[in-house]
């Protein structure tokens, strides 16, 4: 029986981020886990969304149904691919990092998280928390906190 059957990692599409969610589709290729690639995001407001419209003129549809976190998915997911990883899903969901780590972590019974370890061993990190250590105490599953920095 593999080591873990699911996998959370999270990702903000930063280069770091992108280093946590390659050891995580490496983990998942050797347990042959399935992986679930999360990212957490703030959607825009209806003033930030005109202000957009008004600035694209008749491009101004590409405003509409669109978020970076899926393009942050889209990336995530070819890298989680080429490093392993077969059993693949992605998703992305309104909210603060640790709050949407750890719904993921419940709703797709995970047995391990993986994050990068950015902002762990800042002073902002270590003054206000950081997702890393946040998620480390209250995951409820085994966390892999990679070294990303």
């Amino acid at each position: 029986m593999p080591a873990y059957r699911t996998i959370v990692v999270g990702t903000d599409g930063s280069d770091t981020s992108f280093a946590a969610v390659d050891r995580a589709a490496a983990v998942a290729a050797d347990s042959q886990a399935e992986l679930v690639i999360v990212c957490a995001y703030t959607p825009a407001s209806r003033q930030d969304t005109a202000e957009a419209e008004d600035a694209l003129k008749d491009e101004a549809y590409l405003v509409v149904g669109w978020t970076p976190a899926e393009e942050t998915l889209r990336a995530a997911e070819e890298r989680a691919a080429a490093a392993g990883a077969r059993k693949i899903r992605t998703t992305a969901a309104d909210g603060p990092p640790v709050d949407v780590l750890r719904k993921a972590v419940r709703d797709s019974h995970a047995d391990l998280l993986v994050v990068g370890n950015r902002g762990l061993n800042t002073l902002s990190g270590r003054l206000l928390g950081s997702v890393p250590s946040d998620v480390a105490r209250r995951a409820g599953v085994d966390v892999l906190i990679v070294h990303t920095t």
